[in-house]
């Protein structure tokens, strides 16, 4: 690659015809099937080291962003949420805390390793008869319309093939007056962090990624698809392009995170 910011496209992959859309798979363009199937294997590949590297790569960051998010859900005992792309479970079991014995969770991913991991944790928790654990494609959730008070993504937007049909898919399940938070990778904006974080980003998570999960290819993935992730404003309009209003992001972490929010109203 030329750089950690410039995606290391061949022109002469295949054409972005109506039939076979390219897409990016980190700093490649490949067809749409082929980032879902890989997407699967990558997480298929750390599921079981994701929550050790996930406090290594953030050094413990992750638990504090998470804590963050769901601090805004504003769930109340009773009511119901959708933890999408929830991986391990954690923004799954915050909002188990909210909404109590009498509400329900669900937790889905379409990587059915990372939701036996989850659904192990949960059980671990003592979490049983208010949650599910249900494999599913964020583009096209299986739940009824007007289903959830909140809807939590947390570091999986950037890995969904189809960013604008998920969002439009989310939309759909959640109650009028329901909120939809996304936490995920964005773009740096303290001054003088991005060399810092390129640097970091391009040669030690990879060289964790081999050290401790035996993956460095995967981790030099993740660390791609987050440079190609739309910024703070562009995924804020493709929030609201999916209907959404009252649309709004926190930075977090300089803008190496971002937390966006909106409603349905």
């Amino acid at each position: 690659m030329s750089s950690p910011n410039t995606p290391n496209i061949d022109p002469n992959i295949g054409s972005k015809s109506a039939n076979d859309p390219r897409v990016d798979f980190g700093f490649e363009q490949v067809s749409k099937t082929e980032k879902t199937q890989r997407v699967q294997s990558v997480f298929a590949s750390v599921a079981s080291k994701y929550d050790v590297m996930n406090d290594l790569m953030s050094f413990g960051a992750h638990r504090l962003w998470k804590q963050f998010t769901l601090s805004l859900t504003g769930l109340k005992t009773g009511q119901s949420a959708l933890d999408v792309a929830g991986g391990t479970g954690d923004l799954a079991a915050g909002m188990l805390r909210q909404v109590g014995a009498e509400g329900q969770v669900v937790l889905s991913d379409i990587n059915s390793k990372m939701l036996e991991v989850g659904r192990d944790r949960l059980l671990d928790r003592g979490w049983v008869s208010n949650v599910e654990c249900i494999v599913a494609n964020a583009e096209h959730l299986p739940f009824e319309d007007n289903f959830f008070d909140c809807l939590t993504i947390g570091f999986g937007l950037r890995n969904v093939t189809d960013k604008a049909a998920a969002l439009r898919s989310m939309y759909r399940v959640l109650k009028p007056g329901g909120q939809l938070l996304v936490l995920e990778f964005s773009t740096p904006v303290l001054p003088g962090i991005k060399p810092l974080y390129d640097a970091y980003s391009f040669k030690v998570l990879p060289l964790l990624g081999r050290l401790v999960a035996n993956d460095a290819a995967s981790y030099r993935y993740l660390a791609e698809s987050i440079r190609m992730h739309p910024d703070q404003e562009t995924l804020l309009a493709m929030i609201q392009d999916a209907g959404f209003s009252q649309g709004r992001y926190h930075n977090l972490s300089g803008g190496i995170v971002a937390v966006h929010r909106g409603y349905k109203i």
